[in-house]
């Protein structure tokens, strides 16, 4: 047995105290068989009125039996392949019986798999009784009997909350709660030992993820002035902000002038203007003395946010300048010398300013852009070019709260969810590929009235084992079906420079459909082209989808996303019916959350991502908030959980996580 339980995950007796319920059935009421109903769950007393008889039918072992009990009505009771039963039952003897109602006849009634209890097992059996995820030769039976033993042998665990902790947050006592998640009377309970478990689940991952940014981000070395004052470059700009923006921009200069360093996550749909919050903390921390870098995960978003944001820093005599791979040898060694000297004051660039020798003369702040596309490590490393220097990242991804907290629990959270006055929602449908040439005569129609063509498809290569279009199969498609046009080609195995050229003719409007890869999700910004073709649009995320919709509607002109999917699964069309619908890409985030798990939220599984025994990010919002304040008021109050009182959470901690905290608390 201990090698089907080690299947399921148990290998000690805390194991097997946190090998929690997944359901629960309700055994409180004790029935009759004159008052059975059709399909509904009994639990039952009947006593056997014949001997249990076995016969054989296409390869089953069907065994069979008739009770009756004090009503008079009897209940014909069958099993299948569970042979044991005909030793289990006697002739004569009463039992306890839990199962669902078959047919009813008048006094008759059916019941198949019916489970089997001892008559003193009935005051354990009655209340709420537990259901748990089994394997192959562990029953319910068995897995009761064994977690009950551990109750009934006196285990006890230890408390890692103070009596006031648990006022103040009105948990249960922890072996309470453990009794209570097993074997409730009722509901109430449930929820009780549920709220227990789940708080400090949740508290003890959130408190090594608040251990782990102190260990990161050390003590501030960074002054600001107390006057931030960015109007110089609010006159620059040819629009008023979004009050989302301003909100985020006061929270980011309170944490300038704090004594904790800034580590903030700045998450806003897509076209919300979170780079331009982040050109302001840069035009900030110039101003202050500092040198700034933003960090783009692709050579053209690079590019882009140079040519966008070096306009205005130049009018303020700040200097730019801008390093990623397609920069020469002889430009990189001037650009290294330069910052050394602080004669840049901010570098954008790749991973290229990753590079060891890139040196800087008084970093303050750094800005990264699509954090989920660098790893943490990428992001320290380049924030220790400075001297505990302040964070900013930024995503278009949107996240929904819950996963955001769990992803990014070291990062404060800024959310722009105001788009900027004039964006127009863009049209989306779902189509098959009988609507193929309807789809054609709208890109020609569109393209004659000047406009431009993205189609994007999952694969580079054809590939004959996947029903899938790839780009090259597509590119030759396209410029046999629309030989009056120009049509490109873009992925990711081309070399930098190649990709740069064919975004920059299609900025230029040289070319009229690009058929692509991904590699034009994150941040290309070309307003003229308003249609958006998504071949095998089921393949893709939801989260993916709606940043591959957001390269479109960037101008004034109407704008669509035709997402294409020959996939008739109702999951399928389910996830793709929540994008026709809605253009609001966190409610678009949750739905895709609540389809495809945390796990998988950007299309892979992410490392890292915490695999808790009850609690659930969906459901436990609430909970999650509450632990976050409840972390942040121990930390602030015991830093190095040195307190008696804290002595028990600090034990725990390290058991969970020890790995991970190398000693930070402490």
């Amino acid at each position: 047995m201990s090698e089907l339980l080690n299947k399921l995950g148990i290998y000690t007796i805390k194991d097997l105290l946190e090998y929690y319920p997944r359901v629960y059935e309700d055994r409180t009421r004790l029935t009759t068989i004159d008052n059975f109903v059709k399909d509904q769950n009994v639990l039952f007393l009947g006593t056997l009125v014949k001997p249990v008889t076995m016969v054989y039918a296409k390869k089953k072992k069907i065994l069979s039996t008739v009770v009756t009990d004090k009503s008079g009505s009897v209940a014909f009771l069958t099993w299948f392949n569970q042979v044991y039963i005909k030793d289990r039952l006697k002739e004569g003897q009463t039992y306890l019986f839990y199962g669902k109602v078959g047919a009813v006849s008048g006094t008759r009634a059916t019941l198949d798999s019916c489970s089997i209890y001892n008559i003193e097992d009935l005051e354990k059996i009655q209340g709420i009784y537990p259901i748990y995820s089994l394997t192959a030769g562990i029953t319910q039976n068995y897995l009761f009997k064994l977690i009950n033993s551990l109750f009934d042998s006196g285990v006890v665990i230890d408390e890692i909350f103070s009596d006031d902790f648990r006022r103040k947050y009105n948990l249960a006592e922890a072996n309470y709660a453990l009794r209570n998640i097993h074997f409730p009377k009722s509901y109430d309970m449930v929820k009780t030992a549920r709220n227990r478990i789940i708080f400090e689940e949740l508290f003890l991952f959130q408190l090594a993820l608040m251990n782990i940014k102190e260990k990161e981000i050390g003590t501030k070395k960074t002054n600001y002035y107390e006057d931030l004052d960015e109007s110089d470059f609010l006159a620059l700009i040819p629009f008023k902000l979004t009050n989302a923006q301003s909100k985020v921009i006061d929270q980011i200069k309170n944490d300038m002038k704090s004594d904790v360093v800034m580590n903030r996550l700045i998450q806003g749909d897509v076209g919300s203007g979170k780079t331009m919050v982040a050109a302001i903390a840069m035009y900030l921390a110039v101003k202050n003395g500092y040198q700034a870098a933003l960090m783009a995960p692709t050579t053209i978003l690079a590019n882009q946010h140079y040519i966008e944001l070096s306009e205005y820093f130049e009018k303020l005599n700040i200097r730019v300048e801008i390093m990623t791979s397609s920069t020469t040898k002889r430009q990189k060694e001037k650009i290294i010398e330069a910052l050394k000297n602080k004669k840049i004051d901010i570098i954008i660039g790749t991973h290229s300013i990753l590079e060891d020798n890139v040196e800087f003369s008084n970093l303050g702040l750094v800005v990264t852009d699509e954090q989920h596309r660098f790893g943490v490590k990428q992001r320290m490393k380049l924030s220790a070019k400075g001297n505990i220097v302040d964070t900013i990242v930024m995503t278009a991804t949107p996240i929904p709260r819950s996963l955001a907290i769990i992803l990014y629990g070291d990062l404060d959270l800024s959310i722009i969810d105001e788009l900027p006055p004039g964006r127009k929602p863009v049209d989306t449908c779902v189509v098959n590929d009988s609507y193929n040439q309807r789809v054609y005569n709208f890109l020609r129609k569109q393209i004659n009235e000047g406009r431009q063509v993205y189609v994007v498809c999952p694969l580079v290569e054809e590939n004959e084992d996947l029903d899938l279009n790839s780009v090259e199969k597509l590119y030759e498609e396209y410029k046999k079906e629309f030989k009056e046009f120009n049509v490109g080609i873009l992925h990711g195995k081309m070399k930098n420079k190649e990709k740069d050229q064919i975004m920059q003719d299609f900025k230029e409007n040289n070319i009229n459909i690009l058929i692509s890869t991904t590699v034009i999700e994150v941040g290309i910004s070309v307003p003229n082209a308003t249609v958006m073709v998504i071949e095998n649009a089921d393949r893709f995320g939801l989260a993916a989808l709606h940043q591959l919709r957001g390269r479109v509607g960037r101008g004034s002109a109407a704008s669509y996303c035709i997402l294409k999917s020959n996939n008739k699964s109702v999951i399928s069309r389910q996830r793709l019916e929540i994008m026709r619908k809605s253009n609001d890409g966190f409610e678009i985030a949750q739905k895709d959350l609540e389809l495809r798990g945390p796990g998988d939220f950007f299309g892979v599984r992410q490392s890292g991502m915490p695999e808790f025994k009850l609690a659930n990010l969906l459901t436990d919002t609430r909970v999650l908030e509450q632990t976050q304040e409840a972390v942040k008021e121990i930390v602030k109050e015991d830093k190095a959980l040195m307190l008696d009182k804290n002595r028990k959470i600090k034990e725990t901690l390290y058991k969970k996580y020890g790995e991970q905290l190398n000693n930070i608390v402490g």
